[in-house]
């Protein structure tokens, strides 16, 4: 998937020092779950991607590239049993990127990808209330907020919100025909 503004592809072991980059930025981890390392190493992207490689195709977690370069990541975490229909969507990109409309794009790119690949119904995002910047791209992107879980998460020590948001197979379908 390439476009003007960026790439999605898989993941490469050349990836690790563009990767760690652009991820060790406090910025983004207060915006991601804890289990994103900061400070971020050319270490932990090597790991990351090693994982992201090793996973079953089609691939799950896609680079994000700019000019040839990763700069950041999206991907989806598939559920199974009874919610096997459904997946997570979680997505970053550096800061250098910003404001420029790449990760709506990102966004729209990869609900393409996954519903072409994937037997998915619905996939959801949940960023934190105070990440009004991420609320925004869902938005453009298509998604619609379905709740506010109050008081589910923890962040810097500070309990905080989550938004709902989710995007429909049969939403996209009607874009696509």
């Amino acid at each position: 998937m390439n476009t003007n503004k960026f790439e999605l592809r898989e993941w490469q072991l050349s990836d690790a020092a563009s990767l760690a980059e652009n991820a060790n930025n406090i910025k983004i981890w207060n915006n991601l779950r804890d289990a994103f390392p900061h400070p971020y190493t050319e270490k932990d992207g090597k790991e990351f991607i090693k994982m992201a490689m090793a996973l079953p195709k089609p691939a799950t977690l896609l680079a994000i590239a700019v000019d040839g370069k990763a700069v950041g990541s999206i991907g989806l975490t598939l559920h199974s049993d009874v919610e096997r229909i459904t997946a997570e969507l979680g997505y970053w990109l550096g800061e250098k990127y910003w404001n420029r409309g790449i990760m709506t794009e990102v966004v729209k790119e990869m609900l393409a990808y996954a519903f072409l690949h994937f037997p998915l119904q619905k996939i959801y995002a949940t960023p934190f209330g105070f990440n009004i910047a991420s609320q925004k791209v869902l938005e453009k992107a298509g998604f619609e907020r379905e709740a506010i879980l109050k008081k589910a998460a923890i962040k810097n020590g500070e309990i905080v919100d989550e938004h709902y948001y989710s995007f429909f197979r049969s939403r996209w379908n009607a874009n696509v025909q």
